[in-house]
């Protein structure tokens, strides 16, 4: 790629272009157990694995897999929390020649009915509270042909594992069942104990698919992205290079993104494994307790998150009890970043926090703020290594806007997808002339730093006037009595549409809709100023906590019908 704007801002030790190693994601793991072995790879709980160990409950489950059948490029889907299973299943399914289908725990049936169908799974490792509240009335309608089941508790030492299993029999729902084995039903650790010999080694190829990642789409219907091993090798390894301080060998990466979401895959298990860090297991992400315990226990060096969770443990009672200077670097992604959030976060811990940006069909990272450069606030950065980026107009959608111009992001680079299982309609419309369009608008700055500003769906059309809701929220939470807000367009008989920004306040704090109005009359233009503000004591959040807009905006249709 020839010398772009954004290459003079790169920290001294990343290149412009890396040279790629052609190893296949299951190979970070046997790497790293050979050239760490005893080192911890895996915590959770009392539980503490080394790489030798964790890779050898990989090698027997590979080799279950493929007893039990398993042909190249079969899926595999697996419907796990965050537990050690989840880790080996990962890495198992890969080094069977499968290819992993990762399932969301807070689906419903129908939901799974839908992406096992579609992926045409023949092989479904799931919890066992999972099966017994959601398999058994549609299990008729699935192509499973074997489930292998395991338990919370499966990998915990005693006595967490006999006090566990009747806690969580007491949960509501129970976060234990007893699923009865026989034909069609294995039990995880009986299969692993139980298996002889080693799987043949795969003839997977690096642009064989990887993984089958579901994401919702412009129809609506949830579509598995297919994500090849070199898009998830490649990725992990721009990584790699952008976080030049990672020791190899002597880090901890906190795992409590979800396991079922591309970043917790590519920015946890890959990279982690990759660099030899042992995966300090949080089966809930909103478990709060647990997230910092596991940080303190475990001297976490590397905690990769969404902002609402550095927000979280910046408010966590005991934060000033709480030692967390083990955290060196962290990255963030999904959401922007508050800059009162990041400063608190990194003057508490004296890490340093980057934020970044991509998708689930760029595996997912294209843009990352530097290291140890300029760190440009309310910027998602600049593309990594190998990693073109661009802004066009949204409605030609080739035509590149000048600088400070928003427009829709488009990019390009050895991450993105090869497109979309079974659907090559909108494969082309996602994917044209080797650029993905992202569907995000953003504008990038003189020195090459991009800023999204929204959602092209999500953009507001007021009097003629485009209108960017992250922009607005951008002045909004800028209020020191604002923790934080969502902004959304409304039907208006006047403007067409009209602003209205949901706000959740500081604890304690008080201010009123004419001070906000105050507030960004200061800030924005006129047009922009919300019309119509909503406090509330909190926003809906996805399992990643992720700010749920289009709920917010479902809420206000519904409501504006009943009027």
């Amino acid at each position: 790629m020839d010398e772009r704007i954004w290459h003079r801002s790169y920290d001294p030790k990343v290149p412009q272009s890396l040279d790629y190693r052609d190893i296949l994601p299951y190979e970070f793991l046997t790497e790293s157990a050979r050239r760490f072995g005893s080192h911890s790879a895996l915590t959770f709980l009392n539980l503490d694995l080394s790489f030798s160990e964790v890779n050898e409950q990989v090698e027997k489950l590979a080799a279950a897999l493929c007893q039990l059948g398993l042909l190249p490029g079969d899926r595999v889907a697996i419907l796990l929390p965050n537990l050690p299973q989840a880790v080996i299943s990962f890495f198992a399914v890969m080094r069977a020649g499968g290819v992993a289908v990762m399932t969301n725990p807070l689906y419903m049936p129908p939901e799974i009915e839908h992406q096992w169908n579609d992926s045409e799974c023949r092989i479904a490792i799931v919890a066992d509270y999972l099966f017994d509240q959601k398999i058994p009335n549609i299990r008729s309608k699935l192509p499973v042909e074997q489930y292998i089941v395991t338990s919370i508790v499966d990998y915990l030492k005693f006595p967490i594992r006999q006090l566990a299993r009747i806690k969580l029999g007491r949960e509501k729902p129970p976060l234990a069942a007893t699923v009865p084995k026989g034909p069609g039903v294995l039990d995880f650790r009986q299969l692993i104990n139980s298996t002889k010999g080693v799987a043949p080694i795969p003839p997977s190829k690096i642009d064989d698919i990887a993984i089958l990642q579901y994401t919702g789409g412009t129809t609506g219907v949830s579509k598995g992205t297919e994500l090849t091993h070199r898009n998830l090798s490649y990725n992990t390894q721009q990584m790699r290079a952008w976080f030049t301080g990672i020791e190899e060998g002597h880090e901890a990466i906190l795992g409590a993104l979800p396991f079922f979401h591309i970043f917790g895959i590519t920015v946890v298990m890959c990279l982690g494994y990759y660099s030899g860090a042992s995966l300090a297991l949080v089966a809930n992400p909103r478990d709060l307790a647990s997230v910092v315990k596991a940080v303190v226990k475990r001297k976490v060096t590397l905690l990769p998150a969404v902002p609402k969770m550095f927000q979280s443990i910046c408010d966590y009672p005991k934060i000033k009890r709480t030692d967390l200077q083990s955290i060196k670097y962290c990255f963030s992604g999904s959401a922007p970043l508050p800059a009162a959030v990041q400063e608190r976060f990194e003057r508490m811990t004296g890490s340093i926090i980057v934020e970044g940006f991509g998708l689930t069909e760029t595996s997912p990272v294209l843009t990352v703020n530097p290291l140890e450069g300029v760190r440009k606030t309310g910027s998602i950065g600049i593309p990594v290594s190998d990693t073109d980026v661009r802004i066009v107009d949204p409605e030609d959608g080739t035509v590149e806007l000048p600088v400070g111009e928003p427009g829709e992001i488009i990019a390009r680079g050895p991450q993105i997808m090869a497109g979309y299982w079974k659907q090559p309609g909108e494969t082309s419309e996602m994917i044209r002339d080797g650029w993905i369009h992202t569907g995000d608008l953003g504008e990038m700055d003189e020195d090459g730093y991009f800023k999204v500003v929204g959602r092209i769906k999500d953009m507001i059309l007021a009097s003629g006037f485009n209108i960017y809701p992250d922009e607005i929220d951008d002045v909004i939470t800028h209020h020191p009595a604002v923790l934080e807000s969502c902004t959304i367009g409304i039907p208006d008989e006047k403007r067409g549409e009209t602003v209205k920004t949901f706000v959740v306040l500081e604890r304690g704090e008080k201010l009123t809709e004419e001070e906000l109005v105050d507030h960004c009359r200061e800030r924005m233009a006129a047009y922009k100023v919300p019309r119509e503000f909503e406090f509330r004591p909190s926003l809906p959040r996805s399992t990643i906590l992720k700010l749920l807009r289009r709920v917010l905006r479902d809420e206000e249709l519904d409501k504006r019908k009943g009027q």
